[in-house]
């Protein structure tokens, strides 16, 4: 075993990861990136995450019209390859380019807070760094009943890259994740049928909201089942039954989307008496330092962080400020962020939702309006959805907005600054904006 020793170790080459790794190597100082799977370069999000299923989103939603869906989805999946791998290599050469990286494509497991074990296919290792930093991101939850293991049931991973398009799609779960790939392979052509746990659909969003996408969904054809409890799987000869409470769903393929869980598994992480909080994420300080390890961060999904790559940047900035600046920035900085789901339209948000807003007995004023109102959503033929304020009516301060509307997920962005910054809701309703646009909708919805 090689005995190797370093000022920075970096495991895993998410957002957080090689993007740090990449200043730290920039100011002189010798950095380990250690990532256990080379088709894992360069992160979740472009080989597993946003950046695949945002392609066949786009792809899909190209072919609405094509006769042959199937041919469709399998140029679509090729596209989505080719991207990601040249993706994939820009990334891995970006950083082993630099004099100070060292990437080694291993396990990480903590011998002790200061030395880490390296295992796999560049060979075994011991590493003692001065700094560590952990970056390993989340995996998608499975579910323990029979059958889960059967060749037709995927997570979120597996469905990007199926060989065959499938014919019925079964979702086990409606959540965020759920939606993206109801939409997606509903434009492939595949009849698709979510089946969800709780008897509330979308439970956190407001109940227009939530049943104004429930409306795009059932036009569409997406069939959503509440209430559902999925009791096994069965595998049949050309296709796979889910078993419920409400009866058997026969599917060409199965989607298990329940949400996701820090990876931490075989981090040894008590070697370095690293603790986990109850949902199995790294314990750390708002400033992503490992509670009594002045020398060990963790950042992004396995730090708890919101599970959004942009998350996972901005917990890199609270980590490089305390390293290379006044280290006066937290994860209390941000509030308030926003969010989207990439269905069709898409769904942003930020801030407080109408219930959350009346539940803090706040004086509220409520705007919405309907995206058909929008004349660009016309011209689109993109009319479906709904828009929404929340606003303080005593300060005129916007509470928070969701968007189901065309380029939702670019407009939300706006109201991060304008709340960041109390810019009332006056100043929206009076802004200037362009013609024909969705985003000249906010004068008519704040008006």
């Amino acid at each position: 075993m090689e005995q190797l020793s370093v000022e920075n170790l970096v495991i895993g080459f998410g957002k957080a990861g090689k993007t740090l790794a990449a200043d730290l190597a920039k100011a002189g100082q010798s950095v380990i990136l250690v990532e256990q799977s080379e088709a894992m370069y360069g992160g979740t999000c472009i080989n597993i995450g946003c950046i695949p299923s945002k392609k066949l989103l786009v792809e899909g939603q190209k072919g609405q019209n094509v006769a042959d869906k199937v041919a469709m989805f399998n140029q679509s999946m090729a596209a989505k390859n080719g991207l990601i791998g040249k993706l994939r290599a820009a990334n891995f050469a970006k950083l082993n380019s630099l004099e100070n990286v060292r990437i080694i494509t291993a396990k990480a497991s903590f011998k002790d807070e200061h030395t880490v074990l390296l295992n796999g296919r560049d060979g075994e290792f011991e590493v003692r760094a001065d700094k560590i930093f952990i970056n390993t991101g989340a995996s998608s939850n499975r579910l323990a009943i029979e059958g889960a293991d059967g060749a037709r049931i995927y997570d979120s991973t597996g469905i990007l890259s199926l060989t065959e398009r499938p014919d019925r799609l079964v979702i086990v779960g409606g959540g965020y994740i759920s939606l993206e790939f109801a939409f997606m392979y509903q434009a492939f052509g595949s009849q698709v049928t979510i089946l969800e746990n709780g008897d509330t659909f979308l439970a956190r969003e407001d109940r227009d909201m939530a049943e104004a996408m429930l409306d795009v969904l059932n036009r569409e054809g997406i069939q959503v089942h509440l209430g559902v409890q999925t009791e096994r799987f069965v595998e049949n000869a050309d296709s796979t039954t889910v078993v419920t409470n409400q009866g058997e769903f026969v599917a060409d393929a199965v989607l298990v989307a329940i949400g996701r869980r820090a990876n931490t598994k075989g981090l040894a992480l008590e070697n370095a008496g690293i603790k986990l909080n109850e949902r199995g994420a790294i314990i750390t300080d708002e400033q992503l330092r490992i509670v009594g390890k002045s020398h060990i961060w963790a950042m992004g999904d396995v730090a708890d962080s919101a599970q959004f790559t942009y998350i996972s940047l901005d917990d890199y900035r609270i980590v490089r400020d305390q390293l290379f600046a006044e280290g006066k920035r937290s994860r209390d900085d941000r509030a308030v962020f926003p969010t989207a789901i990439f269905t069709e339209p898409p769904f942003a948000h930020i801030g407080l939702t109408e219930s959350a807003a009346q539940k803090s007995g706040r004086n509220v004023i409520v705007k919405k309006m309907k995206a058909e109102m929008i004349p660009k959503a016309k011209v689109l033929g993109q009319t479906d959805g709904l828009l929404k304020a929340i606003i303080d009516a005593d300060t005129d301060e916007i509470l928070g907005v969701t968007l189901f509307c065309a380029e939702a997920h670019e407009i939300i962005n706006l109201f991060k600054m304008a709340m960041d910054y109390k810019i009332p809701a006056s100043y929206v309703k009076n802004q200037i904006f362009t013609h024909p646009t969705i985003i000249e909708g906010l004068n008519d919805l704040f008006a």
